[in-house]
């Protein structure tokens, strides 16, 4: 049974340049990564702000992808940009300027019929305005959320709360460390799991993903691209493959958020290969299955 899932968090502008390669003013955010993921799962909603100068052209794009955007707020102003920077170590980037813009002053206020969402996630935002949005949701079954360095040195008090009345929280490896405030990435998150978070899920880039839960640990290789042009949105991507998956077979048991982290994998590894969300824009279910195959077998073994 497809249950519905509601993600809130920012669609942006933004500008890349690699070594493969330069986009200017490209569809990006949060919310749009993780969204355009999860559609080919589920349906999804869509709560974020944009600016007048948004392109129509990128509205058209998320509504054939069947995302609602019913929480798609236009106020007068210009959308939320970001530019950045990468050398040939894709795992690292430098931000060459960041622009709120409309973003700056944005409330999320989730529409009516959008409140009875049976999963959430709470993109990379401001954990007070998190917690605004779990404060108008109606018991949700599963709720996620992601994280930022930012928040964690700058809103420390506020995202501890945020995360105490999550069900799982997905970061990355060096910011799993920062929150725990312990080098060993196990203990890390154990003790960030202790935080509140049933489910701790650690990004660790080209070297796959762990999830701890439970005092067990699974962890998920990466699909080994031949082809990476830009990582930008991968984390998103992940998140929205493994939320999509979850809200589409409305099951959280162990054994299914192991095959959610796979599929999150899968999303991940096809965005990587193009700039901004043309990897994810239109792939087929033939093509995600026969990823999630590929990576199932090159992670299996026979016990003698």
């Amino acid at each position: 049974m497809t249950s519905r899932l509601l993600v809130v968090g920012s669609v942006a502008l933004d500008s890349v340049k690699t070594p493969f390669g330069e986009e200017r003013d490209a569809l990006g955010g949060s919310a749009t990564y993780f969204s355009v993921a999860a559609s080919y799962f589920t349906d999804v909603s869509l709560v974020a702000v944009v600016g007048e100068d948004f392109p129509e052209e990128y509205v058209k794009f998320l509504k054939s992808r069947g995302i609602d955007l019913l929480g798609l707020s236009i106020e007068k102003g210009e959308t939320f940009r970001w530019a950045g920077c990468y050398g040939y170590d894709l795992n690292s980037r430098d931000t060459i300027e960041t622009r709120l813009n409309v973003f700056e002053n944005f409330r999320p206020v989730i529409p009516e019929k959008l409140r009875s969402s049976k999963y959430v996630f709470l993109a990379n935002i401001d954990p007070d305005l998190q917690r605004n949005v779990l404060d108008q949701v109606e018991k949700p079954e599963f709720v996620a959320c992601d994280t930022m360095n930012f928040w964690i040195e700058g809103k420390k008090p506020s995202l501890l709360e945020t995360i105490s009345r999550v069900d799982s929280i997905i970061l990355n490896d060096s910011e799993c460390r920062e929150l725990a405030q312990e080098p060993n990435l196990i203990r890390a998150a154990r003790i960030v799991s202790e935080m509140g978070p049933k489910i701790v899920i650690v990004k660790k880039g080209e070297h796959g993903a762990l999830m701890f839960a439970l005092d067990k640990c699974f962890s998920a290789p990466a699909f080994p691209c031949e082809t990476v042009f830009d990582p930008t949105g991968a984390g998103d991507s992940f998140a929205g493959g493994f939320m999509g998956h979850l809200a589409r077979t409305a099951d959280i048991s162990p054994e299914n958020m192991r095959r959610a982290i796979i599929y999150g994998t899968v999303m991940a590894s096809f965005c990587v290969e193009d700039f901004s969300v043309r990897g994810i824009s239109s792939l087929t279910k033939r093509q995600i299955e026969d990823r999630f195959k590929t990576l199932r077998e090159v992670s299996h073994f026979e016990l003698p």
